[in-house]
């Protein structure tokens, strides 16, 4: 059995599924800011925290950029673009949050810079609605 052959024509689908996967982490994880301004108040004692500039402005376009990337990513709507923004949003996280933290600690900003990165370089795939 070739699974090259047998599996490869799957390979747009599966990255839809991915896609989905990783739009619902990014919306997931941020609804709870867009929903609570307490919750965003929260997230932005957290980065004044960890020394970001500007710490409210920042959470809100953390959040919002987030939570519009995952659209964009479930959709398949600006997909290159969406994960540029989210590869600068994730690769400041780790730099800014993360160094010296824990691997389990950093996993999700990693796994979120990986994809977003492999999303730039790829694009969305065949079940987008624009490349």
């Amino acid at each position: 059995m070739n699974l090259q052959k047998t599996f490869s024509k799957y390979s747009d689908l599966s990255l839809l599924f991915v896609r989905i996967a990783f739009g619902v982490r990014l919306i997931w994880g941020t609804q709870d800011n867009i929903l609570s301004y307490e919750r965003m108040q929260e997230f932005a004692g957290f980065l004044e925290a960890n020394g970001f500039p500007f710490p409210m402005v920042s959470a809100f376009a953390s959040v919002y950029l987030q939570f519009a990337a995952g659209i964009c990513w479930i959709l398949g709507l600006w997909v290159r673009e969406a994960s540029l923004v989210m590869v600068a949003n994730f690769v400041i996280a780790i730099l800014m949050v993360h160094i010296g933290d824990t691997y389990i600690n950093t996993a999700p900003a990693i796994h979120l810079l990986t994809f977003a990165f492999f999303l730039l370089c790829s694009g969305g795939g065949k079940y987008s609605i624009k490349q």
